[in-house]
């Protein structure tokens, strides 16, 4: 059996060798310590030097983060591996990638949503089809784009409700930019009565609206009868206007409203109400009092 003494004696040896180890690897150790710190030095700089240049081209702000990002992570990463080598860990290195390799492979399928979101934003960033401050529909949705990250887009609806929505469904569905034209049309359909002089309609309602303040002179002013109603003749007036958000469009067709309402009033044009005709007979034809009649017996 090993002696104490014996036991005492190895423990001694090897803390002897590890402390000899030592001592001899405290140069590479410095040099090591002084890699990674012009490494982290060196990663700063450079992210701060692709900011710069790469925001002179107008890019978003999120794919500039990224670049930047990406750009210090890799220089970070090439000073500790140097630093790594330097103290004899080269093998610690390739087992340090092999093992990422494997770990992001089974990460990409355990995350694949994650994924589709994140190059989404990517590529969003790239083509940039909306900013904030936009108003825009997607996904079902309505509002102004308040934040773009990587993974979501962050909107505010005209509750004022904060919606954050996947980025992978904002790039493959359907997007509605409201603000990037900067021009919307206004399409105001209306009623008048049977009795109306369609013509003189037409020009009234015309005229009403190119007094407005906001329209767009460049672009087409019609009205179009579209319909025989139940109880009115139908058209649909479009005109276009400078809107850069929802309310100012609203506020434009609210005022063709209430300048189209108020010309019929002074040129006596009827917009009529509902009419709703009750007939009582089995084959038709048959008024009210008829069928009290009927039922009377007389």
């Amino acid at each position: 059996m090993l002696k104490i003494t014996e036991a005492v004696e190895l423990i001694q040896q090897k803390l002897l060798g590890w402390t000899k180890d030592f001592v001899q690897m405290l140069p590479n150790l410095a040099v090591a310590a002084v890699i990674v710190v012009i490494g982290w030095l060196l990663a700063r700089l450079a992210r701060l030097v692709v900011r710069k240049v790469l925001g002179r081209w107008s890019i978003g702000p999120t794919l500039l983060r990224l670049v930047g990002n990406s750009i210090y992570l890799v220089v970070l990463l090439v000073g500790v591996f140097t630093a790594l080598s330097v103290v004899h860990l080269d093998k610690t290195v390739t087992s340090i990638l092999a093992g990422a390799g494997i770990i992001g492979l089974a990460l990409g399928f355990a995350f694949q949503d994650l994924a589709a979101n994140f190059v989404s934003g990517i590529f969003m960033a790239v083509q940039r089809p909306l900013r904030v401050g936009d108003l825009v529909e997607t996904g079902g949705h309505f509002g102004v784009v308040q934040r773009i990250d990587l993974r979501t887009t962050e909107i505010t609806n005209m509750q004022g409700l904060q919606v954050i929505i996947p980025n992978k469904e904002v790039f493959q569905g359907v997007l509605v930019n409201y603000t990037h034209n900067r021009t919307r049309r206004v399409d105001l359909e209306v009623g008048i009565s049977y009795g109306e002089d369609l013509a003189h309609v037409k020009q009234v309602t015309l005229d009403a609206v190119k007094g407005l303040d906001g329209l767009i002179p460049s672009q087409p002013l019609e009205l179009f009868y579209t319909a025989f109603g139940d109880s009115s003749i139908d058209f649909e007036l479009r005109f276009w206007v400078r809107a850069k958000d929802q309310s100012d469009f609203q506020a434009h067709q609210s005022a063709a409203i209430m300048a189209i309402k108020a010309a019929y009033n002074k040129e006596g044009i009827t917009i009529p109400f509902p009419i709703r005709t009750l007939d009582f007979g089995i084959k038709g034809g048959e008024k009210l009092d008829a069928m009290w009649g009927k039922r009377d017996g007389s």
